[in-house]
């Protein structure tokens, strides 16, 4: 990997610009989180139905589910800024403003690409916040609906299994589930695409068998029946298909399906605030000794103190002491949220914060950002992401959005993040 990054500057070629990471005085960020903390953690969905997008969840892994299902982001707004290659989901969080009508609904929702070199050139970009073209390989949108709205009744979700799905929205890539599927497979004419490289790899893991099948019984059916084809279990869900010959060809899908086995694991986050945590924390102080998190979440002592060997500077071990005794109330906490003008991320460091001045203007309104959850690396654990040189790694990801919630034409507006890592070499 020719990309090098230390938490005191990046290299991503021999004239990159060097940039020097400032180190925050601990002494400031005494009372950056004496505000309103509400933790999430993740668990198995009891039935995938629970996450489907009329019933507003908050969730991580699988596909979004996106609120305006018709007028999703599309073109670079959907891909990495480095390999421009389509985002992976990572969470979603519906957190609605009661103080204002227009965000009766409101979701955030924080995609990735799911390469650690991307990330690492990344850090580079987020320096230049000021830049109009601005690269990332991680990107927010928020979205956000009054009560009275096309798509969702004014009534709450019941949540007792009588809620009706909503309608459909726009056709989705049958590889990811997750972008507008805008290239149609030029055989079957069933499949759709977000990206060549999805109908790439679709075609190869499949899809090649699956659209003979699709042509074969098109050509072969006189009637206007149904016809049902085989299961398809290469991937992340089983899809059925159904058709009809007489009319346009339709997917009866309940879930959400999607032919990819590598998206993240589904689940649903689970909302807590951290202050219930606080007696248990106390009595299980072994169990959060235990559940420290370290790079790529190892837990051995050796790596452990390895690890701790690269800090350097009392800031840094005294950002890293408090950040460990927060989260150690609540060790498998993947989000941490508060919407608070005064409130500030939990920083596992000193080095590599932003300051107020690298934190951009809203991109519609030109208003301030304000900071509202950070995703804890916890979140990696879940994952199952592997060890391996380039998979995805971070201290920490700090998302900031709009302080007024703006409203404008754009459906899906992008937010901004932050992203700590961890470092890689010793600090000075």
């Amino acid at each position: 990997m020719n990309d090098v990054i230390s938490l005191q500057g990046i290299s991503l070629d021999e004239e990159a610009e060097i940039i020097e990471f400032e180190e925050v005085d601990d002494e400031d960020e005494e009372e950056e989180e004496e505000e309103y903390v509400t933790l999430g953690t993740v668990e198995r969905a009891k039935n995938p139905k629970f996450l489907l997008r009329h019933l507003f969840p908050s969730k991580s892994g699988g596909v979004p589910a996106w609120l305006d299902p018709v007028d999703l982001p599309s073109g670079m707004s959907s891909r990495c800024g480095f390999c421009e290659q389509p985002l992976q989901f990572l969470l979603q969080i519906y957190a609605p403003i009661s103080e204002k009508e227009a965000t009766f609904h409101r979701m955030l929702y924080v995609f990735m690409c799911p390469s650690m070199s991307c990330l690492l050139q990344d850090q580079h970009e987020q320096w230049k916040c000021r830049d109009d073209n601005l690269r990332r390989s991680v990107k927010v949108f928020r979205y956000q609906l009054p009560q009275s709205n096309p798509f969702y009744s004014s009534d709450p979700p019941r949540h007792d299994g009588t809620d009706k799905p909503s309608s459909a929205g726009a056709a989705l890539c049958s590889w990811c589930g997750t972008w507008k599927g805008e290239k149609v497979c030029g055989s079957c004419k069933r499949a759709r695409y977000c990206s060549e490289k999805h109908q790439a790899m679709h075609w190869k893991t499949g899809h090649k068998n699956q659209c003979r099948q699709i042509i074969y019984n098109s050509e072969s059916s006189s009637s206007g029946s149904s016809v049902r084809l085989p299961n398809i279990d290469k991937g992340h869900m089983n899809v059925l298909f159904s058709y009809s010959i007489k009319k346009s060809f339709q997917l009866n899908i309940l879930v959400i399906l999607v032919a990819c086995s590598t998206l993240w694991p589904e689940y649903e986050i689970i909302i807590e605030d951290e202050c219930a945590f606080d007696s248990e924390a106390s009595e299980d102080n072994s169990y959060a000794t235990s559940m420290v998190l370290t790079p790529k979440h190892t837990k051995t002592d050796d790596t452990y103190q390895h690890f701790l060997g690269k800090f350097e500077g009392d800031s840094n071990k005294r950002s890293w002491a408090s950040f460990q005794e927060r989260i150690s109330k609540c060790p498998n906490q993947v989000l941490r949220y508060c919407r608070d003008p005064m409130a500030k991320p939990l920083w596992p460091l000193s080095i590599g914060r932003p300051s107020v001045a690298n934190i951009p203007k809203c991109n519609y309104c030109n208003g301030p950002l304000c900071y509202e959850f950070q995703i804890m690396p916890q979140l990696l654990y879940y994952f199952g992401v592997r060890n391996d040189p380039d998979s995805l790694d971070w201290g920490t990801t700090a998302v900031y959005t709009c302080l007024a919630s703006c409203e404008t034409s754009i459906s899906y507006k992008e937010e901004f993040a932050w992203v700590q890592l961890y470092p890689t070499a010793p600090m000075t």
